[in-house]
């Protein structure tokens, strides 16, 4: 009997056998999908923003480079960027925070769109998606997450916790103690 066969039986006459099965093969999916999703990200030093944020200042990336950073990418009409909101103005209050508002319509409606939604965080306004462009980001919300050094250490696309960005900063921050 091949091993096909008798993974088969075993699969069709136990049911913990044929969910392990099946979460083993969720597991080879989703790990191959996000592989494939990183093969261009951008690794190493992180691009240099320096641009005017929303509220009129300059904004240079280089100053931000005493403690780790998160620049955060998103949209106005993203669902899950907005679903994501909250998470990234609790980081605000506490780490350094970037966030670039890419191909989001005009500055006004950018404003609108963050006063609607009671948020503070500093953003820049990327309508041409040249910032995007920069660091690859494809789709939103893309999170990066730059250490003290200015290198990039962590890339999430997608929906991010706010516990696992929160622990990878406060990692970022131990190494340099």
């Amino acid at each position: 009997m091949s091993f096909y066969v008798r993974v088969k039986k075993a699969y069709q006459k136990n049911k913990l056998i044929s969910i392990l099965i099946q979460f083993i093969f969720f597991l080879l999916i989703y790990f191959s999908i996000r592989a494939w999703q990183s093969l261009d990200d951008i690794q190493g030093e992180a691009p240099v923003i320096v641009a005017t944020m929303l509220n009129g200042e300059e904004m240079d990336l280089r100053k931000f480079q005493s403690r780790p950073v998160l620049v955060h990418f998103w949209a106005t009409w993203c669902p899950v960027c907005q679903f994501e909101n909250s998470t990234i103005e609790s980081l605000a209050n506490d780490y350094q925070v970037i966030t670039v508002a890419s191909w989001s319509e005009t500055e006004v409606q950018v404003r609108e769109y963050l006063k609607g939604e009671n948020l503070s965080y500093p953003v820049i306004v990327d309508e041409d998606g040249e910032w995007a462009n920069v660091y690859g980001v494809k789709a939103v919300p893309a999170s990066y997450i730059i250490d003290s050094k200015g290198v990039i250490r962590f890339i999430e696309k997608g929906y991010s916790s706010e516990t696992g960005l929160r622990l990878r900063l406060w990692w970022l921050e131990q190494e340099n103690l």
